[in-house]
């Protein structure tokens, strides 16, 4: 029987995402994460840093690899190595046969992911390119890679979060994933104060995404905040 309009009012509304205390991140980091070693001493090194806040949160890496395994990638993209985590993360759960793309401009935090993607067995199967990440995808898109990758990762200067979007949209295959880290940006995206260039700029590229009829989209609140787009 259809139930009323009284009845459905009185249905519980339902329970938003819990917050993230201490103690929520360690029962989950404890619980649910299955961290190789080499990931948590790279973790643990990087942790050290002047700029550690842009480290992979532990349970973020092993999203990331469920999720490689859930699409089977096998080619992916990356725009932010910082000092390796997450392209070591992705490059594990492709297996020898896979291969990542990766984009920086630090030569000081890549040495740090090099020394560990070596100790994890997977350097040969990471490219990395040292130059602006605009310049990198317009040249793939320009040797012929359009429609090439599995996955792509956006996790760099937020600025650019517009422009790197539509390029690895471009990039990516049809059935493939556009993750995009940093979505919620510390909640100052739900602030209206918040005026500076970088908030404006995740601001943007979550209306385009949202907006654009070329994806399907969910903003998952794992780490902080991260937009999955599956090219259509």
């Amino acid at each position: 029987m259809r139930a009323s309009g009284r009845q459905s009012s009185l249905l519980p509304v339902a329970v938003k995402t819990l917050g993230m205390s201490d103690a929520v991140h360690k029962y989950i980091v404890r619980e649910t994460v299955d961290e190789p070693d080499v990931l948590r001493r790279l973790r643990e090194e990087t942790a050290t840093l002047p700029r550690a806040t842009m480290q992979l949160s532990p349970e973020q890496g092993q999203f990331m690899r469920w999720l490689v395994e859930l699409i089977g990638a096998r080619t992916t993209l990356e725009i932010g190595a910082f000092t390796g985590y997450s392209a070591a993360c992705v490059a594990l759960a492709m297996g020898a046969e896979g291969r990542v793309l990766t984009c920086d401009v630090s030569e000081e935090w890549t040495d740090i992911a090099r020394r560990y993607w070596r100790e994890a067995g997977v350097a040969d199967q990471i490219e990395l390119r040292l130059a602006p990440a605009t310049d990198t995808l317009e040249t793939l898109v320009a040797e012929g890679r359009s429609g090439s990758f599995d996955l792509a990762f956006i996790d760099a200067d937020k600025e650019s979060y517009p422009r790197y979007y539509e390029l690895s949209r471009d990039l990516v295959r049809a059935g493939g994933v556009i993750a995009i880290d940093n979505t919620l940006w510390r909640g100052k995206v739900a602030d209206p104060a918040e005026r500076d260039a970088e908030t404006e700029a995740v601001r943007a590229v979550t209306q385009r995404v949202f907006s654009d009829a070329t994806v399907s989209a969910s903003l998952v609140p794992i780490g902080d905040g991260l937009i999955l787009a599956r090219k259509r």
